[in-house]
């Protein structure tokens, strides 16, 4: 009997890919800093996928993770401690997503340190939870043994019920307990979880070097400030998906840590932020790297462009903050391409759009010139009309002859795509120089619609003989 879209999506583990994301209960873990909010959340998750480390104000912005508990799929909302600090220029902010996260939530996961008891910012986040009438259950961790279980009663001078010790970096059997409860208090109406349609989200990862405006671009597409911008390099830590349709299209817009070289990167907190936005890179099917207009292409600048081409994803170059440039003309935007083509000609196959995130000047254009770069991702090419192409290009420029020998291309096929990749079968794979490997590939360009999508070209040895067989 053939898989349904569910059991299919099941087996493969719950992502966001075919869920009504609208229609799903949003279960938020809020706390000051360093009760273990992200502990929590990757025991829960099964997994290290949020950053954690002892330094506090770690997670930042608020995030979503799909989850499923005894056959209940709900959203788990990761958010930043919150806190009260005249030296932590992030506080207001991480506040603020922190009220966002609570009006969002349908129930609410109050962490608390069981070892320090009741601080002033338990006290002021218990007040805006009251304020907002959600449903909540004040949950006590590093309850790490049963002597410890008379730590929770201090709790219940929060007014907010019976308090629940856990032990989060444990996995004691109470974090199942914990799930049981929160699922009790899911809305009745928040049952449909499964999209009309089975049309796979374009996931659409934004990268670049810090500070560029990858969080404003997301806040300006979706419409309210969605993640903290700030002109403090590295305010992004984690990388944050967020489903949102356009034009009937389901997208995931993934921001991410700005990418510096490692090499100026230290141990800790921002050297596993970016490993998570090169992880980020794999795992989309286009990157849109956003580049700053007033300083230009930068040397590591393209070695992110080399990422995300080695990874065989689409690519949408956003050259940023183009409001700022001064004296502009008509010809201003085709100078530059020219400029960033010269230097890096290499990646002359990506659009390039000219963007104020800040502004909202063509923000949406990135999200149909990514669309396109997928589609063509996608596209396949008959084996005849390769093959015309292919001899075509050959009769104009023919093959080089190296130590009295010529290559010879007999056939070429299309073996997959994302990226498309085709495999070329020729007499000698050695003969093919890379200038003539660049010419094939320009030509196919020329005649097929692949902008945005790198494409990979092999070669394999097949005799002569063998193919007039």
């Amino acid at each position: 009997m053939a898989k349904t879209d569910f059991q299919k999506q099941q087996e493969k583990g719950f992502t966001l890919d075919y869920y009504d994301t609208s229609k799903l209960p949003v279960l938020a873990v809020v706390g000051r800093p360093n009760v273990g909010k992200s502990t929590l959340i990757n025991r829960l998750l099964g997994g290290r996928k949020t950053i954690v480390d002892d330094q506090p104000g770690v997670t930042r912005d608020r995030s979503y993770h799909p989850v499923e508990w005894c056959g209940t799929p709900f959203l788990l909302m990761d958010t930043g401690g919150v806190h009260i600090d005249a030296n932590d220029p992030f506080h207001a902010y991480i506040n603020s997503q922190v009220k966002v996260a609570i009006e969002e939530a349908d129930v609410i996961i109050f962490l608390t340190d069981g070892q320090t008891g009741i601080t002033d910012d338990d006290t002021r986040l218990a007040k805006w939870i009251r304020q907002a009438g959600k449903p909540c259950i004040v949950t006590v961790n590093k309850i790490d043994s049963i002597e410890q279980k008379s730590l929770t009663f201090d709790f219940y001078q929060l007014g907010m019920g019976e308090p629940l010790g856990i032990s989060a970096i444990q996995g004691s059997t109470t974090v199942g307990d914990l799930l049981d409860e929160c699922i009790k208090k899911f809305p009745l109406h928040k049952g449909q979880y499964l999209m009309e349609t089975t049309e796979q989200p374009l996931r659409l990862a934004l990268i670049g070097r810090p500070n560029v405006g990858k969080s404003s671009l997301l806040n300006a597409i979706v419409g309210h400030n969605r993640t903290i911008v700030s002109e403090i390099s590295g305010t992004t830590r984690d990388a944050i998906d967020i489903p949102f349709d356009f034009h009937g299209k389901p997208f995931i817009l993934v921001d991410t840590a700005g990418i510096r070289r490692k090499t100026k990167v230290d141990y800790g907190v921002e050297l596993f932020s970016v490993d998570r936005s090169v992880d980020t890179i794999r795992n989309a099917d286009v990157g849109v790297l956003l580049l700053d207009a007033d300083e230009g292409i930068t040397e590591q600048d393209k070695r992110i462009m080399q990422k995300v081409v080695e990874a065989g994803k689409g690519l949408v170059i956003a050259i940023n903050k183009w409001d700022l440039v001064p004296d502009k003309t008509p010809s201003s935007t085709q100078k530059y391409k020219k400029m960033i083509l010269a230097d890096v000609p290499s990646i002359a196959f990506a659009p390039m759009v000219f963007i104020s995130a800040t502004e909202q000047q063509r923000v949406h254009k990135v999200l149909e010139l990514a669309q396109e770069c997928f589609t063509n991702a996608q596209r396949r090419i008959s084996t005849g009309t390769l093959n015309q192409v292919l001899q075509d290009a050959m009769r104009q420029n023919l093959p080089p002859t190296v130590k009295n020998k010529k290559l010879r291309v007999l056939y070429a096929t299309q073996v997959s795509t994302c990226p498309p990749t085709f495999v070329l079968f020729c007499n000698d794979p050695s003969l093919m120089k890379e200038t003539y490997k660049r010419y094939i590939e320009r030509k196919l360009r020329e005649a097929i619609e692949l902008t945005g999508t790198p494409i990979r070209i092999f070669l394999r040895e097949r005799s002569e003989k063998r193919t007039r067989r």
